[in-house]
């Protein structure tokens, strides 16, 4: 079953004005699916395969040679060799949209791409479903919790397979085998581990020294950690924005993942109904509402451009969106009845920002809409209109 992806438009838009495009995003995410899809007519190689890698490492001019005409090469990062011999195949033609790469460690693939292929690139991120998707498929759950705890991979929606079985086949099928190629991590219990405690402090600051004692390793080894984590898609730091207007702000960054799904897995949580009524559920709700709104942007190829802000007196606000120095704050409420004292940091903060400041959003676990003095209050199912 495919599930037509919001990034299908922007994909084919830079087909057109790239003589490259490589999609990035973590695994099982359906970059494949995607690009087999809108480029049906492209030969399509991967570079999981021993037998191709191999032939493009040791004989790059003849492995190019046989593509030339373009194809698509999933997983490229496992094959960095093959990228030089490629600049020189796209330098001799002016066709745009040849090649199109794919690649699951962000970080990697993107080093060695602005590395060769600089000017003659475009670029996509492709996180897992957003809810526009879920909608506009019409398999998108009723209630917010099962939402949350299933997720926004395609395999989980597109076929019977539970939750619980799945992301236990994802944590040891792809992200350990992962860890052990960019980290050549031994012991996997213990990287398991910092896994689930990333996931228990979604939300909160990034305290490394923290995380690394929690399951006795040093702050070095947590950093190199959390950095793959992020290589692969998987964890997310959200950077306070700088904006102090004359208030001393915090510096460290708030720790979230790309999905959900994965958290909820890494909690122990195995039904909405536990989810209902766990500790968890608002940061599972704020993680939620934040990678919605980075789909939004990556969809589209656009930066991220998504922070928070926080005082040193606890003043916070949960998102803000810097459109080129114009401020838009979203707080985020997973609870169903609004509630004035809600507004009042949106209020407080926009007093501060003063013109710097567009129309404010809260976005809650709720299904009215509501059009307040403050600021605009949209229910979870109407996230689309916030994009």
């Amino acid at each position: 079953m495919y599930i037509p992806r919001a990034a299908e438009a922007t994909l084919s838009s830079l087909a057109t004005e790239f003589r490259a495009i490589t999609v990035t995003g973590p695994r099982q995410s359906g970059k494949t699916t995607l690009v087999q899809h809108t480029f049906p007519d492209k030969p399509y190689v991967t570079f999981e395969d021993p037998d191709t890698r191999e032939f493009a490492a040791t004989d790059p001019r003849r492995f190019m040679r046989k593509h030339e005409a373009g194809a698509i090469f999933d997983e490229a990062q496992r094959c960095p060799e093959i990228l030089s011999y490629l600049q020189g195949v796209i330098d001799q033609s002016p066709e745009f949209g040849r090649f199109v790469l794919t690649g699951s460690q962000h970080f990697g693939l993107m080093e060695q791409v602005s590395q060769t292929l600089a000017g003659r690139v475009g670029i996509l991120h492709l996180l897992p479903l957003s809810l526009p998707e879920l909608v506009a498929s019409g398999i998108c759950p009723d209630e917010i919790e099962v939402l949350l705890l299933r997720g926004g991979y395609p395999p989980l929606h597109a076929s019977p397979a539970t939750p619980e079985r799945w992301y236990n086949a994802y944590i040891n099928t792809y992200l350990e085998r992962d860890m052990r190629q960019l980290l050549a991590v031994t012991n996997i219990g213990t990287f398991q581990r910092f896994m689930r405690l990333c996931a228990a402090n979604i939300g909160q600051l990034v305290n490394l020294t923290r995380l690394g004692a929690d399951c006795s390793v040093d702050q070095k080894t947590a950093r190199a950690w959390l950095q793959v984590l992020e290589t692969a898609f998987v964890c997310y730091r959200l950077l306070p924005h700088h904006a102090n207007f004359r208030k001393r702000l915090v510096k460290a960054p708030k720790l979230y993942f790309h999905d959900t799904g994965l958290v909820a897995r890494l909690l122990g949580i195995e039904t909405a109904e536990q989810l209902s009524t766990h500790r968890m559920r608002g940061p599972l709700f704020e993680n939620w509402v934040l990678t919605e709104l980075l789909k939004g942007r990556f969809n589209r190829a656009k930066d991220d451009n998504l922070f928070f802000w926080r005082n040193n007196t606890g003043h916070e606000i949960d998102i803000i969106e810097d459109h080129a120095g114009k401020l838009r704050p979203i707080e985020v409420k997973s609870g169903m009845t609004i509630t004035s004292d809600w507004l009042r940091g949106l209020e407080k903060w926009c007093a501060l920002a003063g013109s710097r400041a567009s129309r404010p959003v809260l976005i809650y676990g709720g299904q009215d809409r509501q059009s307040r003095e403050v600021a605009e209050v949209v229910p979870w199912r109407d996230i689309s209109e916030v994009l």
